[in-house]
């Protein structure tokens, strides 16, 4: 089915290739691209749209001696397809397997690891900067999408690159579709001309017109350089100090190669303006590239299909609802998103409340910032933001948030493990980022009712509010149809035992409860990370002669951490065993499999109580006989 494919086990093979193959090759790599992902699941859109930019890149630099960096990563498939890595597709985002994105370990043809996005521009500056300095004669390439040009990181990185002589290519991918639909006067400014018709046509008339003029027509070619920036985006870039170069059709071989490497000659920072389009080349995802964006395993004859039963609601979708819930009842409300509408479930409150609804792009930062400036004047700003991508806007977080002790509800999504995405995007680090920030406090709804009624109890407080939840589904508890919110920083004892009791903080309750069903032992909903139930945690440390806590986040700095130190404050000694996540990076995978392999599945929490604790019968009669810790 691919013999020209078949072929290329490397760039070097795909060089050797005569240029009139090359389009032939872009069709077998786009079908085989197509099969694959459709039966493991992942990145579909944005890899159909950068097939033959990815071709063009290959055959035309040195790669891996010239350095290609991709922006987020999440368009590499064909990347990874042309360098050697072909056979192990079937294993993408699998346990052991491929990951998703760019890996500096996977292959010397990820030069940078990337997921977040707009970091490219500052990779390659710094590759191009380094090969300056040792004195080599090979170039960095920075492939980034419009969507992530709309952050701050990016211009800052040109601002930098534009003093700097240096062999650096900045590739813009102009697709006019970021994962949410574009936003931004710079996304407005780029669109305007796409393929450069506007700029095009008006010089042809403007020429035609002046022609039997020549006073006239002299002086609108010396005026022209000035007037051009008015309609093509060349002069914003130019006067970065790049050589601006473009649009071209990024589609288009016979217009992709010559350029490139013409590019190639040229001296200092080079900009080229490619326009694409996502899903390009199958007829479904062009026509819904958000839908096709990441899908799961599908028949690509039929395309994607509901499933035969609804699957449970998914914590993102149980905070959409209550967006949409309390913005009817309180019209203060307002919503910010950075770029990440239906990652977040915000598409029902954009369409309802299109005035209170806000996409500030690929900007976290800002978006934090936007957030505190709105609730200065008395608004209540919710910021959905996954846990990961809270981590760049940690300082606005600190200082433009918690000092002034403002009122900004964060809904936290993706924390814990997110399964195939990988340490990217796990949002693991947010109880330690977030309650040691004084202000700040933080929710851990264990299922999808408490998540709707913390949310409540966080927006009604008056300083700044996280609650934290995963990807996916939770147990499938019914949730309430009100606002009712919880008790403020208040947990509960789920189940009474006796002797050990588990301290456990999110959705790992329902595993933490059926070991310490086969145990006989306490469990503890906490509820909150940050301020601790200590009123409760001391009356439980009283009754019991050990604790366990259980979190889906980093141990280091983390719940359990909160309850060591609250235990010393009071003057306890009881012992504690902390179950959480390492200090290490954890890979793509299976969520169910991952949470297993740290121990923190029922299975893993009940092997862990007695290989600590040992047997329990002398701590339910009250007497200490604990196994000393190694």
């Amino acid at each position: 089915m691919y013999p020209l494919l078949d072929t290329i086990h490397s760039p070097a093979d795909l060089r050797r290739l005569p240029r009139p193959q090359l389009a032939r090759l872009a069709q077998e790599l786009r079908a085989y691209l197509l099969e694959s992902v459709s039966r493991t699941g992942g990145h579909l859109s944005s890899n159909l749209g950068t097939v033959e930019l990815t071709v063009a890149l290959h055959y035309v630099f040195d790669t891996p001696d010239d350095r290609l960096v991709w922006d987020v990563g999440h368009q590499t498939y064909p990347h990874k397809i042309l360098t050697g890595r072909r056979d192990r597709m079937h294993t993408l985002r699998q346990l052991g397997g491929l990951s998703g994105f760019p890996r500096r370990d996977e292959s010397e043809y990820d030069t940078f690891g990337t997921a977040h996005s707009s970091t490219s521009i500052s990779a390659a500056l710094g590759m191009a900067l380094a090969a300056k300095q040792k004195g080599e004669q090979r170039h960095a390439v920075a492939i980034i999408g419009d969507g992530a040009m709309s952050a701050g990181m990016a211009f800052e990185a040109l601002n930098n690159a534009g003093v700097s002589d240096c062999r650096l290519l900045v590739v813009l991918n102009d697709n006019d579709m970021s994962i949410s639909p574009p936003v931004g006067a710079l996304n407005r400014y780029l669109a305007q001309l796409m393929s450069g018709q506007f700029y095009a046509a008006a010089k042809s008339v403007g020429k035609q017109v002046l022609k039997n003029a020549p006073p006239l027509f002299e002086l609108a070619k010396r005026l022209e350089s000035h007037a051009k920036g008015m309609v093509v985006p060349a002069t914003l870039f130019e006067n970065f100090g790049f050589n601006y170069i473009g649009p071209i059709d990024g589609h288009d071989l016979d217009s992709l190669i010559p350029t490139l490497e013409n590019i190639k000659h040229l001296k200092g920072p080079q900009f080229l303006h490619v326009v694409t389009k996502k899903g390009q080349g199958y007829q479904l995802a062009e026509a819904d590239p958000i839908a096709y964006h990441g899908p799961g395993k599908f028949d690509p004859a039929v395309g994607l299909t509901k499933p035969a039963t609804p699957p449970k609601p998914t914590f993102t979708q149980v905070f959409g609802r209550w967006l949409c819930d309390m913005a009817e009842q309180d019209k203060r409300l307002v919503a910010i998103t950075p770029a990440m509408r239906e990652g977040s479930g915000m598409v029902e409150f954009h369409q309802r409340f299109p005035e209170r609804y806000h996409d500030v792009g690929i900007a976290e930062q800002h978006a934090v910032t936007f957030a505190a400036g709105m609730a200065c004047e008395g608004l209540k700003p919710v910021v959905a933001i996954y846990s990961t991508f809270l981590q760049r806007g940690y300082d606005q977080l600190v200082h433009d948030v918690a000092l002034q002790n403002l009122p900004v509800v964060f809904a936290l999504d993706r924390a814990g493990l997110v399964g195939a995405d990988g340490a990217t995007h796990a949002g693991v680090y947010d109880i330690p980022f977030i309650r040691c920030i004084p202000n700040m406090a933080l929710a851990c709804p264990a299922d999808e009712n408490e998540c709707r009624q913390l949310l409540s109890t966080a927006y009604a407080q008056n300083h700044p509010v996280a609650v934290r939840y995963p990807r996916g589904a939770g147990a499938g508890v019914p949730m309430q149809a009100g606002l009712e919110g919880l008790p403020y920083a208040k947990g509960e004892i789920r189940e009474q035992g006796q002797g050990v009791a588990i301290l456990a903080f999110g959705t790992l309750l329902y595993p933490a409860l059926e070991a310490a069903r086969k145990l006989g032992i306490t469990v503890v909903n906490m509820r909150w990370a940050k301020p601790l139930d200590t009123e409760l945690l001391l009356q439980v440390a009283a009754s019991h002669q050990a604790l366990v806590t259980v979190e889906e986040g980093a141990l280091m700095g983390g719940a359990g951490s909160a309850v060591s130190e609250a235990l010393a404050q009071a003057g306890l000694s009881t012992p504690v065993l902390h179950l959480g996540l390492p200090d290490e990076f954890i890979e793509h995978g299976d969520p169910a499999k991952l949470l297993a392999a740290q121990g923190l599945d029922a299975a893993g929490i009940e092997a862990s109580v007695l290989a600590r604790f040992g047997d329990l019968a002398p701590l339910r009669a009250g007497k200490s006989q604990l196994k000393s810790v190694a």
